[in-house]
C-alpha cells in the first residue's frame, strides 16, 4: 500500500476509535452524573521586550560607563571586536556622531550573543538621557540615530520662601531648575534677588520622564508667585504660533530689548570664544559686539534697568558701565569717551536713554563699543538674544484666551499653601 494511503488510513482509524471512546465516557457520564474534566493546556506567550529597538531577551546585556580618558576602541577592543573592524566603524560613524566626542561618565550597553562566546553584536552608545547611537557590529556596520520615548506627567508645587526660592524648591523636595524656570517666566516683574521671606508660589507644570527616571522640568502652564503681599501671575497661552506668558489681564510679561545700544554703526567684530586681539596679538575670547562708531557717538541702554557699575578698566574695557536689567539679564558697555549726565551707581535707566558716548578708552585700537550680554551670569551672543513679544493677547484671542486663563486659574486656586 502507498505510504501515504497508509498514513491517512491509520489517520482514519485513531479518528475513529477517539470518537467511540469519548463517547463512550460521555455517555457513561450522563448516566452517573458525573461531570468529566478535560485538563487543556494554556500556552501562554510572553510579550517581548525591546530596549533601543533590540529584543532584550535575545542578547546578554552588559551595562558601562564610560571612563576617564576611555575612547571606543579601547571598549570595543576589551569585548573582543578587531582593530579593523573598530577603524571601519570610526571612519563610517562620522557621518551620524564622531566616536571622539563620547563623553566620560555617558552610559553604554554591549549587546553579546546568548552562546558559551558571547560575541558582539550590538554597541549602544547614550548621547545624552533620551538621545543615543547604535553600532550593530556586523559585517554590514550599520550605524542609526534615536531617541527613547519622552513622557509627561502633570505635577502641581507650592512653597512659602524661607530664605531663597531654591533653597524652598530643595527643602519641599521639587527639582530646584524650577526656581530658574519661574525667574524667568518673571524675569521683567519680580527681582528674584530680592525675593523676601513670606513670598510665596503655586505653580502647574510638566514633569519629563525616560525610562521611568525624571530628566526635568517640561512645559509651565500657570503660577502664581506672592512678592511683597501682591500676587503675580502667569498663563501659558499660543498667540500667532508662540507659546508666551501673560497675566491675569492678557498682558505680556516680557518685555522686548532694543536691537542695538546705537545707531550709524557697523558691527566690527563678533562673539567669539577665540579671537587675534587686535593690541595683545594674541587669540582669547570676545564675548561681546564691536560696534564700529565715530568718537562722541551717543550709547543707549538696551532697556529698563540699574546701574550696577560704572568704572574705569586701564588694560582692559576701559570707561565701562553696567547694567542689570532683571534677575536673568545683565549688559556692559566698554570703551566709553565718558558717560551720560546724571548717570552713576544705582542709577535707575529707562530704555533708550543715553548712557554714555563711543570712546576707545582702555585697550582699543580706535574709536568702537564693545557690547556685552549676560543671560544668568553667562555672556551670551547679543546677536542671538531672543527679543520677547510686548504686545498684549490680541482682541480677537482674549475670549479663548479668558477661557485657557479661568480654567488654569482654578486649578491653581485648588492648591493649597502650607
Amino acid at each position: 500500500m502507498n505510504k501515504y494511503i497508509k498514513l491517512i488510513f491509520v489517520g482514519m482509524v485513531f479518528l475513529v476509535i477517539s470518537n467511540s471512546f469519548f463517547s463512550c465516557v460521555n455517555r457513561k457520564n450522563r448516566e452517573t452524573g458525573e461531570t468529566d474534566a478535560v485538563e487543556i493546556d494554556t500556552v501562554i506567550v510572553k510579550e517581548q521586550v525591546f530596549k533601543y529597538g533590540l529584543p532584550v531577551d535575545s542578547f546578554l546585556m552588559e551595562t558601562g560607563v564610560v571612563k576617564s580618558n576611555e575612547y571606543l576602541s579601547q571598549i570595543l577592543n576589551a569585548r573582543g571586536v578587531g582593530m579593523g573592524a573598530i577603524d571601519k566603524i570610526a571612519r563610517k560613524s562620522k557621518s551620524v556622531f564622531d566616536v571622539r566626542k563620547i563623553k566620560s561618565g555617558n552610559k553604554f550597553i554591549i549587546f553579546s550573543e546568548l552562546d558559551s562566546i558571547h560575541e558582539a553584536r550590538y554597541f549602544v552608545y547614550e548621547n545624552s538621557a533620551t538621545k543615543y547611537t547604535v553600532y550593530e557590529l556586523t559585517d554590514s556596520l550599520n550605524i542609526y540615530q534615536s531617541e527613547k520615548k519622552i513622557q509627561t506627567r502633570l505635577r502641581n508645587a507650592q512653597g512659602v520662601v524661607e530664605t531663597s526660592l531654591w533653597n524652598t524648591m530643595v527643602n519641599s523636595g521639587q527639582d530646584p531648575m524650577l526656581a530658574l524656570e519661574l525667574s524667568d517666566i518673571f524675569a521683567w516683574t519680580i527681582d528674584f534677588f530680592a525675593i523676601q521671606k513670606g513670598d510665596r508660589f503655586r505653580v502647574i507644570y510638566d514633569e519629563r520622564f525616560v525610562d521611568s527616571t525624571s530628566i526635568g522640568i517640561g512645559e509651565i502652564y500657570a503660577v502664581e508667585f506672592d512678592h511683597y503681599g501682591e500676587p503675580n501671575y502667569a498663563f501659558i497661552f499660543d498667540q500667532n504660533n508662540r507659546l508666551d506668558y501673560f497675566d491675569e489681564k492678557g498682558k505680556s510679561l516680557r518685555k522686548a530689548f532694543l536691537k542695538a545700544p546705537l545707531k550709524f554703526s557697523r558691527i566690527s567684530s563678533r562673539f567669539s570664544n577665540s579671537r587675534m586681539h587686535p593690541v595683545l596679538r594674541i587669540r582669547r575670547p570676545h564675548h561681546g559686539i564691536d560696534y564700529a562708531a565715530p568718537k562722541g557717538t551717543p550709547v543707549i541702554s538696551i532697556g529698563d534697568g540699574t546701574v550696577i557699575a560704572r568704572a574705569y578698566q586701564r588694560r582692559g574695557g576701559g570707561n565701562y558701565l553696567k547694567i542689570k536689567h532683571n534677575s536673568v539679564y545683565t549688559t556692559t558697555y566698554m570703551h566709553l569717551n565718558g558717560f551720560a549726565k546724571g548717570v552713576t551707581t544705582g542709577s535707575r535707566v529707562k530704555q533708550g536713554q543715553v548712557i554714555g558716548y563711543v570712546g576707545s578708552t582702555g585697550l582699543a585700537t580706535g574709536p568702537h563699543l564693545d557690547f556685552r550680554v549676560h543671560k544668568n551670569g553667562s555672556p551670551v551672543d547679543p546677536l542671538k538674544v531672543k527679543a520677547p513679544p510686548v504686545e498684549p493677547v490680541k482682541e480677537e484671542n482674549l475670549a479663548r484666551y479668558n477661557i485657557v486663563k479661568d480654567s488654569l486659574m482654578n486649578e491653581l486656586q485648588k492648591i493649597v499653601w502650607e
